[in-house]
């Protein structure tokens, strides 16, 4: 009898804690059935737990969920791991009573007992937090769009009016060259002149075109990404196989998203590859846009704490969230380096 006594005011004890939680907490058996469901999950699913006590956990799912939970759970209770977090870096949704779908973040243990498995799982509504870096990827997306619009403009500028004013010097220093043929001095003093003027030119459309080719705005993006591999082989000497689907084109900032990944790829490559060879390629896959750079270059280790790419690596992880894209880097020592994202393009296409 004492012991029938000891263990009610267990579970009452444990009843109490699980009620004072401020996280919902969800416990289900083997078969995926609700067992325990505390006061917090009561307010936050907006079912009373007499309600669900017995139900399948599937009706706290969206619809489209359902099939693939099970499975899930089933693979986590056969790798004997004690706990884990639920979806890695994908945002989980859940269902209320009624019908509202919200995200969540959720961890799951496991515990074996005499009557098999139970499953429990803690719950958090994290609808503001999804909103704050919804609100936040806005911002940054609109914050790069002013910037490429200010890029665009000084590139213009350098090329319209900068180097055009160069061309002309040159053009004068031509004229009195020609009419000082005799001025041995002067002469040379104008060859001098006129090197470094052509040196002048050629470094203002550089750098217009490194802030903004003009071919992007001009002809679209397949032909500037052409124009950045003819450039890079120029610079480098390192042939650059391209392979892109000529029917690419996209609204914007997807066409200025992708084309800075790929110049800073490729930037990242002149500076740390060492490479013999790189190979790009720009695909459509569904309602998907796919990009690969890779190198036969020397290669590193992604889990080195700061390998020297580690910061242009930070800059392309960050173009590809702004577009909700996901980007990949692979690499080992002397195995080279492959880049590779996938951003969903939707109907953004041109």
């Amino acid at each position: 009898m004492g012991a029938s006594i000891s263990d009610d005011v267990a579970a009452a004890r444990l009843a109490g804690l699980l009620d004072s939680a401020m996280d919902a907490i969800i416990s289900t058996d083997d078969s995926q059935r609700i067992v325990l469901y505390n006061r917090a999950a009561e307010k936050l699913f907006g079912w009373p737990a007499a309600h669900v006590r017995g139900q399948p956990l599937d009706m706290l799912l969206p619809l489209r969920f359902r099939g693939m939970h099970d499975p899930q759970v089933r693979r986590f209770g056969a790798t004997g791991v004690t706990s884990r977090r639920m979806g890695g870096n994908t945002v989980l949704y859940a269902l209320r009573a009624n019908g509202e779908e919200f995200p969540i973040d959720a961890s799951i243990s496991q515990l074996d007992t005499p009557d098999g498995k139970l499953y429990t799982v803690i719950v958090r509504d994290v609808t503001e937090r999804v909103r704050a870096q919804s609100e936040l990827a806005a911002f940054a997306a609109e914050s790069a769009g002013v910037r490429e619009q200010e890029k665009s403009r000084i590139a213009r500028e350098l090329h319209d009016e900068l180097a055009q004013s160069l061309t002309a010097l040159k053009m004068d220093a031509i004229w009195l060259r020609d009419r000082l043929a005799g001025q041995a001095d002067a002469q040379a003093k104008l060859a001098d002149m006129l090197a470094m003027l052509d040196a002048s030119v050629a470094a203002t459309r550089r750098i217009a075109a490194d802030l903004r080719p003009l071919v992007l705005d001009d002809l679209g993006l397949v032909p500037a990404i052409e124009w950045l591999v003819q450039s890079f082989t120029q610079r480098t000497g390192v042939p650059c196989r391209l392979d892109a689907d000529e029917d690419i084109e996209l609204d914007e900032p997807y066409a200025t998203g992708v084309f800075r990944i790929l110049q800073e790829s490729l930037a990242n490559v002149a500076k740390h590859a060492q490479a013999s060879e790189v190979k790009l390629r720009v695909a459509r896959e569904g309602d998907a846009l796919v990009l690969e750079v890779q190198d036969n270059g020397v290669g590193f280790r992604p889990t080195d704490p700061r390998p020297p790419q580690s910061l242009g690596l930070v800059g392309l992880r960050e173009r590809a969230q702004l577009m909700q894209g996901e980007l990949r880097v692979t690499s080992a020592p002397g195995q080279g380096t492959r880049v590779s994202a996938r951003i969903p393009v939707g109907s953004h296409w041109a």
